[in-house]
Parts: structure tokens; sequence; C-alpha cells
């Protein structure tokens, strides 16, 4: 069986390094000023950025795209400049409802104060020929097929795509074949793909010959009487929901695809899968928790283990590495007590922002800045560390392979 260091290998040095220095200039950056910040840039010889156009806005301190908007506004991208937003709801039919103009009001005073552009639809844009531009799409997954051959028909470079992409594989399929077809690159805004303590697990497997398995841990932090409003309002299921965060990063670094996995072993111990009725009177079949190991043909073994009532304190994920006897070696963990400080005191500044915006905030900034700065350098591929269409369909697919097999498993 090959060593976790072994399978980690050299390639991830260079992203590591890269994710830190980033991580140490972003410090830097808070402590400017906008203006100054930008500055800064220009003098280590970085004035050119890249122009962003954000497809899904939502409700100021509510919607993630808004959030994306807010960081680049801001000048916390140094690579990239926010030029427009489309919004069909708040800038159509939804425009005069309280959280409409909430939005409206936010994008009158974007509009003064940035000259951001804001339209209806993607059809309103007017790209240059040639310039440089990624499109960032942050609306409804079901909207994306659509959107995403819009966006590229529109002339993009590259399109930085939030997960899952798609509600199906096929849907997801087709829209990756139509961007090869283009010849645009498409980015998934898979956050834990750069999160700190997936890259220092990742880091300590790479140097300690003993390391042989990681254990991924994802909790969220429902009480039990919520999870028929859960189940229902996340009716794809956990593994393509939840969960999906922790496939994508079997795909990314640990090489798990549906033709690569030789063996499924589900924790029944640990899993519940349950039917429950939803605040619509609809049934639905989920796990409220769930954990497998999975086992590749090249001899991998990985373990994920998701629980939506894990937690009572907001959420929380840890990655584990362990030797071949099961004894832990190293542990790391998402918020860290600093984290957690810093995340309780934003959001006492400010309760009406989403929680999450602070616990991901930098996570959000470095998946923009390095997708933005690739696409100015005119470098191939896509940015290290950065999930690409490609492994988002590797990730739906193992969730579609893994539902049916675990709710028969773990239901019997």
């Amino acid at each position: 069986m090959l060593s976790l260091a072994a399978l980690v290998g050299a390639n991830e040095q260079s992203v590591l390094t890269r994710s830190r220095v980033a991580t140490q200039e972003r410090q830097q950056l808070r402590e400017l000023s906008a203006p100054s910040a930008n500055e800064l840039n220009r003098l280590r010889g970085g004035a050119e950025q890249c122009d962003v156009v954000l497809v899904g806005c939502g409700v100021p301190k509510r919607g993630m795209g808004w959030y994306h908007a807010k960081q680049m506004l801001e000048g916390q991208v140094p690579s990239a400049k926010l030029t427009s937003v489309v919004e069909p709801y708040f800038l159509g039919a939804g425009a005069d409802s309280p959280p409409g103009k909430a939005f409206n009001a936010w994008a009158d005073e974007m509009a003064k104060k940035h000259g951001t552009k804001f339209c209806k639809s993607v059809g309103e844009l007017s790209i240059e020929k040639g310039a440089k531009t990624i499109v960032l799409i942050s609306g409804r997954t079901a909207d994306n097929p659509r959107l995403l051959k819009e966006v590229i028909d529109a002339g993009v470079s590259a399109v930085y795509l939030e997960k899952p992409g798609a509600p199906s594989v096929k849907e997801l399929e087709d829209m990756k074949s139509y961007a090869k077809s283009k010849g645009v690159p498409v980015y998934m805004g898979y956050n834990k793909n750069v999160t700190p303590y997936v890259r220092n697990a990742l880091e300590f497997a790479k140097k300690t010959e003993a390391a042989a398995h990681t254990t991924y841990v994802h909790n969220n932090a429902y009480k039990q009487e919520e999870l028929p409003e859960c189940f229902e309002r996340n009716a794809e299921g956990m593994l393509k929901n939840m969960a999906i965060h922790e496939l994508a990063l079997l795909a990314t670094y640990w090489g798990v695809t549906v033709d690569n996995i030789k063996k499924v072993t589900p924790d029944a111990e640990f899993s519940s899968c349950q039917t429950l009725t939803g605040p619509g009177g609809k049934q639905f079949t989920d796990f409220s928790k769930v954990g497998f190991t999975i086992e590749t043909k090249t001899g991998t073994t990985v373990t994920v283990k998701a629980d939506r009532c894990g937690s009572t304190s907001g959420g929380n994920s840890i990655a584990i590495v362990s030797d071949k006897e099961g004894n832990e070696l190293f542990r790391s963990e998402t918020p860290d007590g600093k984290l957690q400080a810093h995340c309780a005191a934003e959001a006492k500044k400010d309760p009406e922002m989403m929680p999450y915006f602070f616990l991901q905030h930098d996570d959000y900034i470095t998946l923009k800045e390095i997708s933005s700065a690739h696409v100015l350098s005119g470098a191939k591929g896509a940015p290290e560390g950065m999930a690409t269409i490609d492994i988002a369909v590797d990730a739906l697919k193992v969730a579609e392979y893994l539902t049916p097999l675990l709710t028969k498993a773990l239901s019997a």
C-alpha cells in the first residue's frame, strides 16, 4: 500500500508554499486602506487586474455572491477588479420586495462609488474582445447550465463556478463538454481545497513516512428537531450537499473516482439514515450522519465522517492523519481557537451577516486571487490546488454512486 507521503508527493509543495505566502500578504493588506493595498500591489509589479463579472449576487449580508462582490470592491483581491454584476431577480421581478430594495440601495451606492455596472441579464454585458475576464457564477444551481453557456458565448476567458455546479452529473458533463469545445477553463469554488486545516494535514502526510490514512470529519450544527426542514431544503441529499466538499477533496488529492473505487465500507455504528416528513408534508430519506471508508484500486484508503448535528457551536471540520494501526499522528481543525474568537467578534459587530462568511473569509479571497492571477498570467490549465469542473464531475459522480449504496447498507 502506498504511504500518504508518497501519494501526496512533491507536487503539493508549491501550492502550499504559495498559499502560506498569500495568507501572510492578506494579513498585511488588511492593515491598509483599499487604496493603499492597491498601491502596494502596483509597487510589487501587479498593477494589472483581471476583470470579474459576478452572476448571481443575492441579498446584502446574506448572499454568497454579495460577499464575493464585497471582497473585490474593497480591494481584498489584488488581482481582481469587479466590473459588472448580473442579478436577474432583484433587478427584475423581485426589485420591489424588501430584500430587493436592500439590494438596489446597495447597488446604487456601489455604482456611484466604484463605477460597477449592474445588469438584469448576461445579454446586457459588453465584454471587450480579448480582455482577460472571469465570470463568477454564484446563483441558483439549477440555473447554472444555462448561465455557463451564456457567459461563454459572451466571450469570457474563464469561469469560476460555485459548487456543486449543476443538479446532476449529466448536466455538469454537458457543461464541461461545452466549455471544452470553446476552450474556456472552468474552476470550482470548493474552498476546502485551499483551507489551512486541509493543507496542514497534507503537508504533514507528505513529510511523514508512517502516515497511512486520512479521515475527514465535517460537522454541522443542526438540532435533531430541525432535520425535517433540513432534509426538505437540501433534497438533493447529504452527499451532494454537505459532504460534497469532502468528495471534492477525495477526487483532488486522493484520486477517488467511481472507476477507481475498489471497496466502500460503511460505518454503521457512526451513521444514521432516516426517513423524515418535511414541513411541506413530503417524506425524505437521507443521512443525518454518515461515515464510510473508500479503498481505491491503487491501494489508497481514506475516510469521511459527516454529521449534520455534530456541533453545538456553529460547525467544524477536522483532518486526522493516522498510521496503519489506526494511531492518530496529526490533527488539524477549523475553526481553531483563534479563528473562533475572530468569528465571534465579527458576528457580534455585525449580527446580520451570515456567520460562515467570517469563517471562510480567507478561503474565498484565496480562490478568487489564484484564479484571477492565473488568468492574468496566461497560463494553461488551472491554478494549483483549485478544483476544476473535471473534479466537480468526479465528486458528483461519486456522490451519485455512494448515495444508493450507503442508503441500502445503512437502512438494512
